[in-house]
């Protein structure tokens, strides 16, 4: 893939993850656990992140300590509430792999077939698709960081190298 189309999509997409982590970092922590599950809309969000960054999708696994409770069909939780560092941990480590495949595409494995039980995605529609969720979820976020702070992050236009 072109060296421009590879730095523009990592920018944009890497934008989206730093402005899913500037909403993690600007809630509060008695907002975190509520009723509202900050906590969990923002792991949610990072478990699909790092699952649809996986080129094989039927090897997937999450790293620890992290499970696979979002592919539970009865929509069952995590076992326990995870801290905001642990989740700025796991966004981390997204945002590298994000970053890695994005600059290691080539047209092959852009056209390659990324498929599991309910999509057949070329790789690079996946990373689209990735992208999408990663704003929708970031974009409930800052709703309620609005409704419980009367806050919330600014846009951020293009992703640095690696922030």
């Amino acid at each position: 893939m072109e060296k421009l189309l590879k730095e523009e999509l990592w920018g944009q997409f890497g934008a989206s993850i730093k402005m899913l982590e500037n909403a993690i970092e600007l809630c509060p922590a008695n907002f975190w656990d509520t009723e509202k599950k900050f906590w969990y809309i923002t792991y949610h969000c990072l478990f699909w992140l790092d699952y649809y960054l996986t080129l094989n999708p039927n090897g997937y696994a999450p790293p620890a300590p992290y499970t696979l409770s979002e592919f539970d069909p009865e929509g069952a939780m995590p076992d326990r509430t995870y801290s905001k560092e642990e989740l700025l941990s796991y966004l981390q480590y997204c945002r590298n792999k994000c970053h890695d495949l994005i600059l290691d595409l080539t047209d092959p494995i852009a056209s390659s077939r990324w498929i599991n039980d309910y999509k057949n995605y070329s790789v690079f529609e996946i990373i689209l698709y990735n992208m999408r969720h990663v704003q929708h979820h970031t974009a409930q976020l800052n709703l309620l960081l609005r409704q419980e702070i009367d806050d919330a992050p600014q846009w951020v236009s293009v992703s640095k190298e690696l922030e």
